[in-house]
């Protein structure tokens, strides 16, 4: 399980860092990724990481502005957002690729991870 915490009100164009902590697992031999839902829409995978080499995967719709970040000692998983637009406004949830066994991280459908959280709400707006 995670615990999701960082959201908030923030400005167009400012940042906001996002961390994820993992209860009763190691995150060493994992894949995490970060997702977002917005009012109305489905959650949607944004990033990943995997424990194994650190390997990263973004989506297109936040590639270049977040960056993500793995600390296996604390179990925490960042997501750095910066120059922040009104359409990242949405809640933000981790969770672990149910089905890694090595390689690269891929963003999967929600569908195929787990671990869900409460997520944490961040709003975009001036």
């Amino acid at each position: 399980q995670f615990v999701e915490s960082g959201g908030g009100l923030v400005q167009p164009g400012k940042s906001l860092t996002l961390s994820c902590v993992a209860s009763g697992m190691s995150l060493g031999g994992q894949a995490i990724g970060w997702f977002r839902q917005a009012p109305g829409k489905e959650r949607e995978a944004i990033s990943c990481i995997t424990g194994t080499s650190l390997d990263t995967a973004y989506d297109d719709s936040v590639k270049g502005r977040f960056t993500i970040s793995l600390d296996k000692g604390s179990r925490t998983v960042n997501l750095q957002m910066d120059s922040l637009k009104p359409e990242d406004t949405a809640i933000y949830y981790c969770a672990i690729y149910k089905y890694y066994r090595g390689g690269n991280c891929f963003l999967f459908s929600p569908d195929f991870w787990t671990g869900w959280g409460q997520g944490t709400q961040v709003t975009v707006s001036s």
